[in-house]
């Protein structure tokens, strides 16, 4: 399952801007239009607590489609940590700019070191396993590749982008189909060479799912002793993926019996905004 990188996000980071500006500023921003259209500034953003830093592009992104003529100077990359009251980065150019952008470029910044600092938190839980932690699609709507991005930056990956790019037959789909073995076939004649999964509720249906060729099997809140025996079963003929049930004390001892990943749906959708805070100087 490839993660997102940067590289990759060019068009996503300008769009999402796009409607970020859009939405906070629309005809124009009155209060800025108190301060000389000449006036320059200087200003550094804080962090006020510890935090994995994601979402440096955005920023980025803020102050260019903004004023060309601003500056922005990084003390840090994604993916590395902040401690609390340090400078992550500082501006120079055109005030109105500064204060127009000040909002969105907190909000990305905040939102997406949120996920990656949430995200590191669970991969040290798992540290010294080989199982790979997985984000899920419960992502705040129009922010999904920026959330899958910083997943990445908080040592964690991606499952898959939407409904695209992998097939996961679920419970409802294998009713509507038939059963396992017609739903695998079927999605092997639709979408040849893309990613079939299986999501299964028993050792009965992981044999079923096995010998219907899928290629990666979702255990759903299987116990531990099941999880065990399904890795014992498959013997790598199916990448084994838990799911249900997951939280921070069952997650060890889920990882340990040897899955191959483990999909986490709060990885993206219960974190809490970083404290960030800009501080202006004329």
């Amino acid at each position: 399952m490839p993660n997102l990188i940067l590289a990759d996000l060019a068009h996503e980071i300008e769009a999402n801007v796009r409607r970020a500006l859009a939405e906070d500023i629309g005809s124009g921003d009155i209060t800025a239009q108190l301060i000389p259209a000449e006036r320059l500034a200087h200003a550094k953003v804080i962090t006020r607590e510890s935090a994995v830093i994601c979402g440096t592009a955005w920023v980025d992104a803020v102050f260019r489609q903004l004023d060309p003529r601003v500056a922005v100077h990084w003390h840090i990359q994604d993916g590395q940590r902040a401690e609390a009251n340090q400078v992550l980065f500082e501006l120079d150019g055109p005030a109105r700019a500064l204060l127009s952008g000040e909002r969105s470029a907190l909000n990305f910044l905040q939102t997406l070191s949120a996920v990656a600092t949430h995200c590191q938190h669970y991969a040290d839980l798992v540290q010294g396993t080989a199982v790979k932690l997985l984000d899920t699609r419960k992502t705040l709507p129009g922010l999904r590749l920026a959330q899958k991005y910083a997943v990445t930056q908080g040592g964690c990956h991606n499952h898959r982008i939407g409904l695209y790019d992998a097939f996961l037959i679920k419970e409802n789909h294998i009713a509507a189909c038939g059963g396992i073995a017609q739903a695998v076939t079927a999605a092997h004649n639709i979408a040849p060479g893309k990613p079939v999964e299986v999501e299964v509720e028993s050792l009965v249906e992981l044999r079923q799912a096995l010998d219907a060729g899928a290629d990666i099997i979702m255990l759903d809140e299987l116990s531990l002793d099941e999880m065990r025996e399904a890795v014992a079963l498959t013997q790598e003929q199916a990448k084994l993926e838990a799911s249900g049930g997951v939280n921070e004390s069952t997650l060890r001892a889920i990882a340990e019996t040897g899955v191959d990943y483990v999909s986490i749906g709060t990885l993206t959708k219960d974190v809490k905004a970083v404290d960030l805070s800009m501080r202006l100087a004329l």
